[in-house]
């Protein structure tokens, strides 16, 4: 039997535009390698379902700017008068005991993330076959006008243009063939010498 050797978890940052399915790859990494999802900090009040702590951790205005001045937060953003963001006590609790976290989040907060944590984070960027493609997705959802629709395609080919900043790309033109390369990088990243072997040695060199 091959030995697992137990050293600090891995952020694992999901992002990429809307409409490329981010949340459906997340959901079945977790489901397939156990990976513990990292839950938002929000200022808004919670819609018809949601539990807080499960859905978000529901906060005051004041509280999260509280959290923010103490440096608390992985990062944030202010969208429509109310605060999102990771809190950075709940990620690293689970890092420390060796847990691999996942958080879905924009290409903005990604790179907020990368800078506070660069040995921790996996970036991982989701793209679309192509713009014309992701259009049809998100007309065959219903939900959007034409205008808005465009505007989410603008802002897909910005963010885009930051996939540079990210370790790994995954084009999503077939789901199972993208969940199968999202977890090939958790595989390999599972198994990435640390930065800090001498654990890794000492285990052996005490038997």
């Amino acid at each position: 039997m091959s030995k697992r050797i137990k050293t600090r978890g891995k952020l694992y940052i999901i992002s990429g535009p809307s409409g490329t399915g981010k949340g459906t790859i997340c959901s079945r990494i977790m489901e397939e390698r156990k990976l513990s999802l990292s839950i938002s900090m929000t200022t808004r009040a919670p819609r018809d379902g949601e539990k807080d702590g499960q859905s978000y951790y529901f906060v005051t205005k004041e509280e999260f700017e509280n959290k923010i001045k103490e440096d608390k937060m992985l990062e944030y953003a202010k969208v429509f008068d109310n605060y999102y963001g990771t809190p950075k006590d709940k990620v690293i609790s689970r890092l420390e005991r060796g847990i691999d976290v996942i958080l879905e989040i924009d290409i903005q907060g990604g790179l907020q993330v990368r800078s506070k944590m660069p040995e921790d984070s996996v970036l991982i960027f989701i793209l679309p076959p192509s713009l014309e493609e992701l259009k049809n997705r998100l007309n065959s959802r219903g939900t959007e006008s034409i205008e808005a629709i465009e505007k989410r395609l603008s802002k897909a080919l910005d963010e885009i243009r930051f996939i540079g900043e990210y370790d790994y790309y995954i084009v999503n033109d077939d789901l199972e063939k993208a969940v199968g390369e999202a977890l090939s990088i958790v595989d390999a990243e599972r198994l990435r010498v640390p930065p800090k072997v001498k654990p890794i040695i000492r285990q052996y060199e005490e038997e």
